[in-house]
């Protein structure tokens, strides 16, 4: 709940869509006029995931993962490593094994041994 504004925002994840703003270089979600997103810089052979940012009322339903698995499935089919700038995704990575092999294996040392 939203306390500054009383509001309880429902969340459907299937509902979301998640787009890749290539212009302002984020992927993004907006659910009830809030938006949510995950900044990135895009190198030639690299996704560099700087920071994601989930509105209050929106915390805990699962929208940054959203966020991170859009991002994720964009660096894979576009054949990027992933450098995780952001502590979010280096906590994500670190439960879902299934991205771990877009790391490089120093990042991928970093992220385990926090």
């Amino acid at each position: 709940m939203d306390t500054a504004r009383g509001v309880r925002v429902e969340l459907n994840l299937d509902d979301v869509v998640v787009s890749n703003n290539q212009q302002s270089s984020r992927f993004e979600a907006t659910v009830d006029g809030l938006r949510s997103l995950i900044t990135y810089r895009r190198f030639p052979d690299r996704l560099v995931l700087q920071h994601t940012e989930v509105p209050a009322p929106l915390e805990g339903k699962g929208l940054a993962a959203r966020l991170t698995r859009a991002a994720l499935d964009f660096a894979r089919a576009n054949h990027l490593r992933v450098v995780p700038l952001c502590p979010y995704v280096s906590s994500f990575l670190r439960r879902h094994r299934e991205y771990q092999d877009l790391l490089s294996p120093s990042d991928l040392q970093k992220i385990l041994s926090h």
